[in-house]
């Protein structure tokens, strides 16, 4: 058996292609978050950056998104332990925490299907954020699930 990139290099040791094999394309970072000015508590809405495909949950222009996103967040090995806002399912801030890729995960099944039936993705979920007036009126809790 092949072992498993993931769980013998260190994230900071990953080549480009490894890491961004890592991203299961569930599409919640792309979704719009609120953070409470008094609590700092963080929340999550159903309102997605209006590049993401909200069926396949993939950016729309995901090599030139900066362009047409200029405060879209690059998730890299660097910057991963400030980005508390990426949600518990999210591979990169599993491996980060020291728990492993979930069975859904497209690198174990070899497709989005696992991970699309468990409920992980956006897909199907999301409002274009441009059709939204008030974002505190998107607020849902199914971004902060995580199986496994």
């Amino acid at each position: 058996m092949m072992t498993q990139f993931w769980t013998s290099t260190p994230l900071d040791n990953m080549t480009p292609e490894q890491w961004e094999s890592l991203c299961d394309g569930c599409g919640k970072c792309c979704l719009n978050k609120i953070i409470d000015d008094d609590t700092d508590k963080l929340y999550y809405t159903n309102a997605a950056c209006h590049l993401l495909d909200d069926e396949s949950c993939s950016c729309r222009q995901y090599p030139d998104r900066f362009t047409y996103v200029p405060e879209c967040t690059a998730i890299t090995p660097d910057n991963i332990a400030e980005l508390t806002w990426l949600p518990d399912s999210c591979a990169y801030r599993r491996l980060h925490v020291g728990k492993g890729l979930p069975s859904w995960h497209p690198l174990i099944t070899g497709s989005k299907d696992a991970m699309h039936a468990a409920g992980i993705s956006v897909q199907g979920k999301t409002v274009n954020e441009m059709k939204v007036k008030y974002l505190e009126d998107c607020i849902v809790l199914w971004p902060m699930l995580d199986i496994e």
